[in-house]
């Protein structure tokens, strides 16, 4: 039996500062990465997925180079090259991480899978660890739903989208969440007709309805084709590729595609652990259940980044770390209850959001005021002749404090944090209104969004 001062399994977003900094206090730490360091953001999420969207995005402004007066003709995607540019870019983090590790000499690196064989201890490979303090961060992968003859057929997730050599002609995606919804527009931007299903009435069911309707519409401009409150009843090997059995609306149609993402959500990475020799809880979906300061029901055991069921984002992750490695050697006693939390899908436009959206507000009680900015009146959208979507704010009306925010436009999920940073300082939004923006700018549509809260 080997013992550590701190075992982290997984090398995610989270759990690789903690063990770095943990090594660097001079404790015996054990890392524990089956796969590539770096976890999903690097491999197969953020660092991939958002260097192939910046490719689709030019491929965009390519083809569409009339529209801003400047001639362009023959434009094709080569899938290959763009591959080779994300794996180039992939390449680099990962060599990042390595370098990490190897300058740490109390940390020891296992490329081995873990799974617990105690409360406190673990089996990886052919090694027996023990400490007193473990931290699972094993992330979690894609859902495969269960839909009649789904394993007869080849079909695609986010990560083998990544590595898919050449543009598909029709591809249909099962999910109109976010990863369906960057991965549809990116390959419609290559080249592929996209079908996009959705079980519910609204694409990003999580978001406000107003914003995810301008988002559709903004979409559906660019020739995606959605089927809402559709379900898959029934899936089969075709000669050009799958063919489906959609139900919609009480009526079933046949809908061909040469291939097949799946998108409908994510599973965490628990089943393998043996986690129940640990005695550590799951929920019902078999995410690892923590409190507010990421505490499982076992001392000395915590759970950060997707595993443990919180918001799926490499940055919450982040914040998992700097969380428990403040409360565990700073002395501090930080809540992840007590956070704010910004994110953004990056389709085009880009929807930033933080906080809460008006369904939740009033679901809260509170009492509401609403300012809406379209950002066809934001200048600089006009002069760059990016003018869909728009600026919703939502503010306590009692305090005039911001309650959330969501900006579907150019550059949304930059705007966006100066809006987090208000409710950090927890200033009220009258702040803003006699503020002075740079002209042009995006920001300076604050002004007028600012100016409409009522």
């Amino acid at each position: 039996m080997i013992k550590y001062d701190a075992i982290v399994i997984g090398s995610g977003q989270g759990g690789n500062p903690l063990a770095h900094r943990l090594a660097d206090l001079g404790k015996r730490v054990a890392l524990i990465e089956e796969e590539y360091l770096g976890g999903t953001c690097i491999n197969t999420g953020c660092t991939p997925t958002k260097t192939m969207v910046a490719s689709a995005q030019v491929a965009h402004y390519a083809r569409h180079a009339a529209q801003w007066g400047v001639r362009a003709s023959n434009v094709s995607v080569d899938l290959p090259a763009v591959l080779a540019r994300k794996n180039k870019v992939v390449g680099a983090m990962r060599a990042a991480q390595e370098k990490h590790v190897e300058k740490r000499k109390t940390l020891t690196l296992y490329r081995e899978h873990a799974r617990f064989s105690g409360s406190h201890q673990l089996s990886v490979g052919a090694h027996e660890l023990e400490s007193e303090w473990i931290f699972i961060d094993t992330g979690g992968r894609p859902t495969i739903p269960h839909i009649p003859g789904l394993d007869s057929i080849e079909y695609l997730t986010n990560v083998s989208m990544l590595e898919l050599p050449s543009v598909p002609d029709r591809l249909i995606v099962i999910g109109g969440g976010y990863i369906g919804l960057e991965f549809g527009q990116m390959f419609r931007r290559f080249g592929s007709e996209v079908t996009i299903i959705q079980r519910g009435s609204q694409i990003v069911p999580r978001e406000d309805e107003e914003i995810a309707i301008a988002l559709r519409k903004a979409l559906e401009a660019e020739g995606i084709r959605f089927l809402l409150n559709a379900k898959v009843a029934t899936a089969e090997k075709h000669k050009s590729g799958v063919l489906l059995a959609v139900e919609q609306d009480g009526n079933t149609q046949t809908l061909s595609g040469s291939h097949l993402l799946l998108a409908a959500g994510r599973t965490p990475n628990t089943d393998k652990l043996e986690i129940e020799k640990s005695g550590v809880a799951l929920d019902k979906r078999g995410y690892v259940r923590v409190n507010h300061r990421l505490e499982t029901n076992v001392p000395g055991i915590w759970a950060l980044g997707d595993v443990n069921g919180g918001p799926a984002f490499t940055h919450i992750s982040y914040s998992d770390f700097q969380i428990l490695y403040a409360n565990l050697i700073e002395g501090k006693n930080l809540s992840t209850a007590e956070r704010i939390v910004p994110y953004a899908v990056f389709t085009d436009p880009q929807l930033g959001c933080v906080g809460l959206s008006e369904k939740e507000a009033r679901a809260k009680g509170y009492e509401l005021k609403i300012g809406r900015m379209p950002m066809a009146n934001v200048a600089r959208a006009i002069e760059r002749d990016e003018t869909a979507g728009l600026m919703k704010l939502i503010v306590n009306a009692k305090n005039d404090q911001i309650l959330g925010a969501s900006i579907l436009g150019t550059e949304g999920g930059e705007l966006v944090q100066t809006l987090h940073a208000m409710m950090l300082a927890k200033q009220p939004y009258t702040l803003l209104r006699g503020a002075i923006y740079i002209h042009p700018t995006l920001t300076e549509g604050f002004f007028g969004l600012m100016e409409s809260v009522s």
